[in-house]
């Protein structure tokens, strides 16, 4: 009798295990299948113009003839030697960086001054966000009828009328036009980041501050060890979107200046369609692009590591 008892629930065993195991593979199937589109959309428009571009890095291609010879690094070492290269990766950089770093301690604070109740709080948040609506290079071109250097410019009469002082160099200058794109670069996305804040900020149980109150916590302290530790997810997610649109940063410096005076505002990206479209020199700027994906793939990665020790401190 136990033996003819004890089968027929082996067989259940198993075949529950069976419909398990069925069922764990078709969740497995369909959720690879979500990741079909992605792949495909990265070998069409970053892995194989990633590849066609290294191959090209290493010839003379100039698109106005077919053929093309190969140079081996003489393109590579171009890159390392031309000023105006240089000076595109040294205001990028700079570029990158500054924005970064002004736009975080701005945005911040921001965000917790907009968390608050006040009155005119809904057009606060509205103006803040107001510049990052209207296209970069819209922005570039008023910025530079604004900034314009001539005694005639908005800024430059406005300063004479008002104070008696002026016409200033400010996109004459080599360092004030570097100050003025970084400037005008802050000032169009300080109110999208603060917005991105606000919107952790608001995630954030009441209840924390609530008892840090009631502990005798000061303003100073439950930002610090409170508001911050639980902002962490959003600095990295702004401080990666800031890093990467800073290195491909092209529409605001060519509007605003041209890259000028001189090479000091140039930037990679405008080097690279200078080079490839303007100049016909498609083996140099792909060389060029080789090496800006490869930096900015570094500073992503470091970004990324630096932010995961913060979080886990």
């Amino acid at each position: 009798m136990s033996s003819t008892t004890l089968r027929p629930a082996r067989v259940g065993s198993r075949t529950r295990r069976a419909a398990r195991s069925s069922s764990r593979l078709s969740e497995s199937l369909q959720t690879y299948a979500f990741f079909i589109p992605i792949g495909l959309v990265f070998i069409v428009l970053i892995a194989f113009p990633f590849a066609q571009s290294f191959v090209y890095s290493f010839t003379d291609l100039s698109g106005l003839d077919p053929t093309m010879r190969f140079v081996g690094l003489d393109n590579y070492i171009r890159v390392f030697t031309d000023a105006s290269l240089l000076a595109g990766l040294g205001f990028t950089l700079l570029y990158a960086l500054g924005t970064t770093v002004i736009i975080t301690a701005l945005a911040v604070p921001l965000a917790v001054i907009m968390n608050r109740a006040f009155v005119g709080r809904r057009f606060v948040r509205a103006a803040l966000f107001f510049p990052a609506i209207p296209s970069i290079a819209i922005l570039g071109l008023v910025w530079n009828f604004i900034l314009n250097p001539l005694a005639s410019g908005a800024l430059n009469t406005a300063l004479n009328g008002f104070a008696g002082i002026g016409p200033f160099p400010w996109l004459s200058d080599p360092d004030l036009a570097k100050l003025c794109v970084i400037v005008v670069g802050v000032w169009s996305s300080t109110g999208w980041h603060a917005i991105l804040y606000l919107a952790y900020l608001q995630s954030i149980p009441g209840d924390y501050y609530e008892v840090a109150r009631i502990d005798g916590a000061s303003p100073v302290q439950q930002f610090r060890y409170i508001t911050l530790p639980l902002l962490a997810p959003a600095v990295t997610v702004s401080t990666l979107l800031l890093m990467t649109s800073g290195l491909n940063v092209y529409a605001l410096p060519a509007t605003l200046t041209g890259g000028g005076p001189g090479f000091s505002t140039y930037t990679i990206t405008q080097t690279i369609v200078t080079s490839g479209i303007a100049q016909a020199a498609y083996g140099q700027a792909s060389a060029l692009g080789v090496v800006f994906m490869i930096a900015v793939g570094i500073v992503v990665v470091v970004q990324l590591n630096l932010t995961r020790r913060m979080n886990r401190s």
